[in-house]
């Protein structure tokens, strides 16, 4: 079990959230009871659901000091994880805990988290809420090629000292140092969804950053599908999404990412991999053509074409 006794580190919980006033206050709940955090500071979306008003009240309640601050716009996660870091960081946070509304990390999360030394970036498992043997975001073992979705592989790879190093899958619960974004900044505002935490990772990583996932520290979310539809008969998968907003940002995001961290030849086989994708796996010319338009946006430096789909 993890030291009970007091952590001397300010630890400050930043939440991004949209339209989920129901997951939002059962989060809010459980930071309040996690005698570690030091404050909680919760980033609004520009919400219509009354998530603003319930800020107000919950901010003025007794208990573990609660900020907000409400969007003038949706930003997307990306905007409101820019906004709310450096809010932390402004607020002297030595660490910064991320986190989306829709998670529920388990009560002792925090404390095994903070068990570990050393590390600059690092975070627990995410695991499904209705399924808690299972992965919600599967992990590529490092030192090679096998994805694991069952919670008992991802243990088993951790061994008796319970951590992967080298991986990590931001921003479900992860902690980060205010000296390593003092060192590599915020996240990428304009990405707006998808692939702004790859990149904030990869920005780390190349920072030369100490990464890490504790396997003991849990976070519940809810399912999101199988991420990865199976493609040339298994042999590997495509990250399709039915919302259109997200099959643009996926396109552009993903093919910057690959330009600037791994360079043109996997983003060559990332964009085979579409059109083989949405021309013989699901037929859908119309989405090639999508994608195609979203990657030259991002290759140009254009990072507001996802804005139609938000009207």
């Amino acid at each position: 079990m993890p030291d009970p006794s007091p952590d001397p580190r300010r630890v400050v919980a930043v939440v991004v959230t949209f339209n989920r006033l129901g997951l939002l206050q059962r989060l809010v709940a459980r930071l309040r009871e996690v005698p570690q955090v030091d404050e909680v500071l919760v980033v609004d979306n520009a919400s219509s659901d009354g998530t603003g008003a319930w800020l107000a009240e919950a901010a003025a309640a007794p208990g573990t000091p609660l900020q907000a601050r409400t969007l003038d716009r949706n930003v997307g996660g990306a905007g409101g994880f820019h906004d709310g870091l450096e809010w932390a960081v402004e607020r002297d946070a030595d660490l910064v805990w991320l986190m989306d509304d829709d998670g529920l990390p388990e009560p002792d999360c925090l404390a095994r988290l903070l068990a570990e030394d050393g590390l600059d970036f690092w975070g627990p498992l995410v695991v499904d809420e209705a399924d808690p043997g299972r992965l919600v975001f599967p992990i590529r073992l490092p030192g090679g090629t096998r994805v694991v979705h069952r919670l008992a592989d991802v243990e088993r790879a951790g061994g008796a000292r319970g951590r992967l190093d080298d991986i990590v899958i931001p921003f479900n619960g992860v902690l980060v140092t205010r000296e390593l974004v003092q060192r590599i900044g915020l996240p990428r505002s304009e990405f707006f969804i998808w692939g702004d935490d790859h990149e904030y990772r990869l920005r780390a990583e190349k920072a030369g950053a100490r990464i890490a996932t504790v396997t003991g520290a849990r976070v519940h979310h809810p399912s999101v599908g199988e991420l990865g539809t199976p493609m040339m008969g298994g042999r590997t998968t495509y990250n399709h999404s039915p919302s259109e907003l997200k099959a643009y940002c996926m396109a552009r995001n993903n093919t910057v990412n690959l330009r600037d961290y791994r360079g043109w030849a996997h983003v060559a086989m990332f964009w085979a991999k579409t059109v083989w994708f949405y021309l013989l796996t699901r037929r859908d010319p119309g989405r090639v053509a999508l994608s195609a338009r979203a990657a030259l946006a991002g290759l140009r430096g254009d990072f507001t074409g996802h804005e139609r789909f938000l009207r």
